[in-house]
């Protein structure tokens, strides 16, 4: 086959409709048949269900090693375009001045193009380490596909010198992020007519019990910190986002689920935190509500978690990312990405991507060519590094 040029391959990875919900395996078949082409062998890793995978791939050193080296990492999944108005088909790349529009050419499709159009000039590089290709399946609903392809790489003992995860930065140099922690938790009462209030056990107004402690947690955290005033929200944050129970007006509710979420400062304890909404749970909510009806329970289940990134100053894959891309700045953001699961597994990371955060999730999403051609750069410099 011709080989793309990075224009040519966003082209190609926005037609390919990869919202979370959806199946990614048209695209990550593409990709690793595009590299088996040019005799780069990917491995897939499978969803549980077999239904979407993540694709590794190692381009050796020139003495055919597969150890060290650095990762460049992405993600192929993208938001939902349901009920936006688009200006322009979002899974068809549209080219308008200096910007290229469609789902996912910010997020993160331009940084994953960039890196396989620069495959063939990467493999006539006489690097002296490998470079790894990793892309993931399901980051946006919480960082599921990436935990899979980390197990399985760390079950083999690979070994990585560092990794840059593509989000994008605005090609800028992020040495942080929170973490990212979503729990789903159901409240069980008793049902009753509600004009017999006492025999029944009202399991949406002890939900709101719990949602105003969990705020109540929230507003601690923001008045006491701990505060780090690089971030654009400086303390640690909890909201609940969805709630649903009762099935008529005059039903005393037997049922209420709503699901929060928490973003924990690098430090933070995330498990901590969790414990603070447990205890609050056993010690009070539980024994008020089986004084009402004694089978009353509270279930909560973690739905995904994504752990802080903090990345070392002095880690060599830092200070090369600065070096290349002049940025000394410190920048530390509210949003989660992969990278604190690869540092979690002992790989020093780093985020720098090409687009602004700014318009990723948004309709008429859209990516600079002046972007992709400093992450052209960017990545162009850093192969020659190894």
């Amino acid at each position: 086959m011709t080989w793309h040029n990075s224009l040519q391959w966003l082209q190609t990875l926005v037609a390919f409709d990869t919202t979370s919900r959806n199946s990614n395996l048209a695209l990550i078949e593409h990709v690793q048949s595009a590299l088996a082409g040019v005799g780069v062998q990917a491995e897939l890793m499978h969803s549980p269900d077999g239904s979407k995978a993540n694709l590794f791939a190692t381009l050796p050193a020139q003495d055919g090693g597969v150890q060290g080296g650095v990762v460049l990492s992405g993600h192929t999944d993208v938001v939902p375009v349901d009920g936006q108005p688009w200006s322009s088909d979002p899974f068809t790349l549209t080219q308008r001045g200096e910007r290229l529009y469609g789902r996912g050419s910010c997020d993160m499709k331009g940084f994953i193009a960039v890196a396989l159009a620069l495959v063939p000039e990467f493999l006539a590089m006489p690097r002296r380490q490998p470079l790894h290709l990793a892309l993931s399946y399901d980051e946006e609903v919480g960082c599921m596909g990436a935990p899979v392809m980390i197990d399985a790489l760390v079950r083999r003992g690979a070994r990585f010198d560092g990794c840059v995860v593509g989000e994008p930065t605005s090609m800028q140099v992020v040495v942080a992020h929170k973490g990212i922690n979503l729990y789903r938790c159901r409240v069980h009462g008793r049902a009753a007519h509600s004009s017999l209030t006492p025999r029944g056990s009202n399991a949406i107004e002890h939900a709101a019990r719990l949602i105003c402690h969990i705020r109540d947690l929230a507003e601690h955290f923001a008045a006491h910190g701990p505060y780090d005033e690089f971030f654009d929200v400086p303390f640690t944050t909890l909201t609940t986002n969805e709630i649903r129970g009762g099935i008529a007006v005059n039903t005393i509710p037997d049922l209420c689920e709503f699901s929060y979420e928490f973003r924990n400062l690098p430090g933070m304890s995330a498990q901590w935190i969790q414990a603070q909404v447990q205890e609050y749970v056993h010690s009070q909510l539980l024994p008020r509500m089986r004084r009402e009806h004694e089978g009353a329970r509270i279930d909560i289940e973690p739905v995904a978690a994504a752990p802080a990134l903090e990345a070392a100053e002095d880690a060599a894959i830092t200070q090369l990312v600065r070096a290349l891309t002049a940025d000394q700045g410190t920048r530390k953001v509210a949003y989660g990405t992969e990278a604190g699961l690869f540092q979690q597994a002992g790989i020093p990371t780093v985020v720098c991507g090409p687009g602004s955060i700014e318009q990723a999730h948004k309709p008429d999403e859209y990516v600079e060519l002046a972007q992709l051609q400093a992450c052209e750069r960017f990545l162009r410099r850093l192969a020659q590094s190894l």
